[in-house]
């Protein structure tokens, strides 16, 4: 059985800071200088600014997400609106929901399997 080529294309953002794409790479083969062997990358939709977060567990995912959306809001004096991620447990936890729900930040969870949705996220891993 074949894949059929992916012929969708996903909403883009028309204002800094709407849509924020996020993905979460690691284990690296090679630990970091400090231990860190995973990083987070947030990537706003309409400049293509990405913001790189090193990381030495997976499960400090929620604390970047805070840390990242803070320095955002200081220098822009703007929010997010969107956050579009994989589907990865990172993204859906509980306490993540509910950081996005107090914020008003709309969660994007992209189809099992196409990582083509999130692909300025896969790309620059």
């Amino acid at each position: 059985m074949t894949k059929a080529p992916f012929s969708g294309k996903a909403e883009q953002a028309s204002d800094l800071l709407c849509l924020i794409q996020s993905d979460v790479y690691g284990p690296m083969n090679t630990k970091a200088r400090g231990g860190f062997q995973y990083f987070i990358t947030f990537t706003d939709d309409f400049s293509r600014y990405g913001y790189i977060y090193l990381m030495r567990h997976k499960s400090k995912a929620l604390e970047k997400f805070k840390e990242f959306k803070n320095e955002v809001q200081n220098q822009h004096g703007k929010s997010s609106k969107a956050l579009r991620s994989d589907r990865g447990g990172d993204y859906l936890s509980e306490d993540f929901d509910e950081l996005l729900k107090e914020c008003g930040i709309v969660s994007q969870l992209t189809p099992p399997g196409t990582p083509q949705w999130n692909g300025v996220s896969e790309r620059r891993n």
